[in-house]
């Protein structure tokens, strides 16, 4: 079994869970997952999680992401991109600058309503289900972090756009809210992820490439490691009793550590085993005086 990240350049056309099925074939194996919903016709960065790595599908989900769109002023849809119906069309006549004021003022922190488009979930079943049926019911507004907003190209009514942002953050909405901001209305022509937490567009390859890579049978070549997530975390080796104790995911002391070293309460380790294959992360808890563990990966066939 494949222990580890692969990711994907997700291409248009596909669902997230369409690019997690060809994989399963590819890789020859079920247990993989993907790290958050891109839409069918968005592009980019979608991390896939196999084997041991899939306990890390909801920790990379809330990372925060980055994407490249294009705002198109002037329309409206019902889902708030160009796949969906026309509602309403206006004429484009605010200056550039007044455009580059209205995007600016949306980086930081801003309340932004869920569209009904999406697969946020009310009473058990999913918005977009239900906008399907002709339905429309109240969401409410949720906090989102616009950390960057930076305009790329502009030749009006069509702004390219860069945007650097918390999970949670919907490009479509933004979109129309900023469309909403100038009076014209807006909404989303293309959109392509190009980050998500440290891994970016040059991490990708795309499902054509990993069967290539398959036949050749090179698949680990572009498989990440599971710790490299944690990379930012120091890192202890077991020794001795405590190699059992790991191996059942128990706690243990820092003098059954090669290094021997107490970091502060509640700071995170990454654990390995003697050999140096990664065990899990494990957090020192004072009060008992041991590292307990936060989050097990151990590589079970």
């Amino acid at each position: 079994m494949i222990n580890g990240i692969i990711i994907i350049d997700k291409e248009p056309g596909f669902t997230s869970h369409d690019v997690v099925a060809k994989m399963r074939g590819i890789c020859g194996q079920r247990k993989i997952g993907h790290t958050g919903t891109l839409d069918p016709a968005a592009t980019g960065v979608l991390p896939v999680c196999l084997g041991s790595a899939t306990k890390l599908c909801d920790l990379l989900t809330d990372h925060d992401k980055e994407y490249v769109a294009e705002l198109l002023l002037g329309t409206t849809t019902d889902t708030q991109d160009t796949t969906g119906t026309v509602l309403t069309t206006r004429p484009v006549t605010v200056s550039e600058e007044k455009v580059r004021e209205a995007i600016a003022s949306f980086v930081g922190e801003y309340l932004q309503v869920p569209p009904m488009y999406s697969a946020l979930k009310v009473n058990g079943k999913k918005l977009y289900e239900l906008a399907r049926e002709g339905r429309e019911i109240e969401r409410k507004a949720r906090p989102v972090s616009i950390r960057e907003l930076e305009i790329l190209e502009m030749n009006l009514p069509v702004v390219k756009i860069r945007v650097a942002c918390s999970k949670g953050t919907y490009i479509r909405t933004l979109c129309a809210d900023i469309g909403d901001k100038l009076g014209c209305g807006g909404t989303m022509q293309s959109l392509r992820r190009t980050g998500v937490g440290r891994f970016g567009i040059e991490d990708t390859l795309t499902l054509g490439q990993l069967q290539s890579l398959k036949d050749a049978g090179r698949v680990m070549d572009c498989v990440i490691a599971v710790d490299c997530v944690f990379a930012d975390c120091p890192a202890l080796h077991v020794s001795g009793a405590a190699v059992k104790l790991l191996e059942n995911g128990n706690p243990f002391l820092p003098a059954q550590t090669t290094e021997g070293i107490t970091y502060a309460a509640g700071e995170q380790v990454r654990i390995y085993f003697p050999d140096g294959s990664f065990a899990g992360i494990y957090a020192y808890a004072p009060e008992r005086k041991q590292y307990k563990p936060v989050k097990m990966f151990l590589e079970k066939e």
